[in-house]
C-alpha cells in the first residue's frame, strides 16, 4: 500500500513539474516576442525548453539575482574609482595653474618668456600624466567588467542555463544578454510558474481540466 501511494506520489510531482514547465515556457515564448526578430530566430523552442528547465526549481533565479547585484556592486565601485581619479586630476590642474601663476607674478619680466616657456613644458607633461592614467582606469575597468561577464556565464553555464558559456563572440554576448533579460522580466513579471518556482503564492494546485485520462498535461 504504501509503495502504492509513493508511486502516485512521483507521478503527482512529475505531472506537476510538467505543468511548472509548460507554464515558464509559454511565458518565455511571450516574452520573446517583445525581443528584435534577429534574436527571436536564434531563440529556438529547443533553448527556451532547455531555459524553462533550469527555471523549474527556482534556484535560477537566485543565482541571476545574485550576479546582478554583485555586478551592480562592481559598476558603482569602479565608477566611484574613476571618480576619485577625475577629482584628483583636478586638483592637480588647479595646483599647478596657482603654481604657475603665483611664479609669473614673483618672477622679473625680462625673465618671464623663459619661465613660460618652462611652466608650458610642465604643464604638457602633466596632461600627458593625467591622460595615461585615464587611460589605465579605463582599462582596468573594461578589464574589470569582462572578469565579471566570465564569471557569470560560467556560474549559469554549471548551473544548467542554455545558451551560457563562455565567450567573448559579441553577437553570443548580445544573445546572453537577452537571456538575462527574459529571465529578469519572467521573475518581475509574476506569473504562475515563477511564483511556484520561486516558492510565493503557497503549493501549486494543477487544474483537472488541463489533464488527459494519462494524467499528461494538456496544453489550454
Amino acid at each position: 500500500m504504501e509503495r502504492y501511494a509513493g508511486a502516485l506520489e512521483e507521478v503527482a510531482d512529475g505531472a506537476r513539474q510538467q505543468e511548472r514547465h509548460y507554464q515558464l515556457l509559454s511565458a518565455l515564448q511571450s516574452l520573446v516576442k517583445e525581443l528584435p526578430s534577429s534574436f527571436q530566430q536564434r531563440l529556438s523552442y529547443t533553448t527556451l525548453s532547455d531555459l524553462a528547465l533550469a527555471l523549474l526549481d527556482g534556484t535560477v533565479f537566485e543565482i541571476v539575482q545574485g550576479l546582478l547585484e554583485i555586478q551592480h556592486l562592481t559598476e558603482k565601485s569602479l565608477y566611484n574609482q574613476r571618480l576619485r581619479l577625475q577629482n584628483e586630476h583636478r586638483v592637480l590642474r588647479q595646483a599647478l595653474r596657482q603654481k604657475h601663476q603665483e611664479a609669473q607674478q614673483a618672477c622679473r619680466p625680462h625673465n618671464l618668456p623663459v619661465l613660460q616657456a618652462a611652466q608650458q613644458q610642465e604643464l604638457q607633461a602633466v596632461e600627458h600624466r593625467i591622460r595615461e592614467e585615464q587611460r589605465a582606469m579605463d582599462r582596468k575597468i573594461v578589464l574589470e567588467l569582462d572578469r565579471k561577464v566570465a564569471d557569470q556565464q560560467s556560474t549559469l553555464e554549471k548551473a544548467g542555463v542554455a545558451g551560457f558559456y563562455v565567450t567573448t563572440n559579441p553577437q553570443e554576448l548580445m544573445l546572453q544578454m537577452n537571456l538575462l533579460e527574459l529571465i529578469r522580466k519572467l521573475q518581475q513579471r509574476g506569473c504562475q510558474a515563477g511564483k511556484a518556482a520561486l516558492g510565493l503564492g503557497g503549493p501549486w494546485q494543477p487544474p483537472a481540466a488541463q489533464y488527459d485520462q494519462e494524467g499528461s498535461p494538456v496544453p489550454p
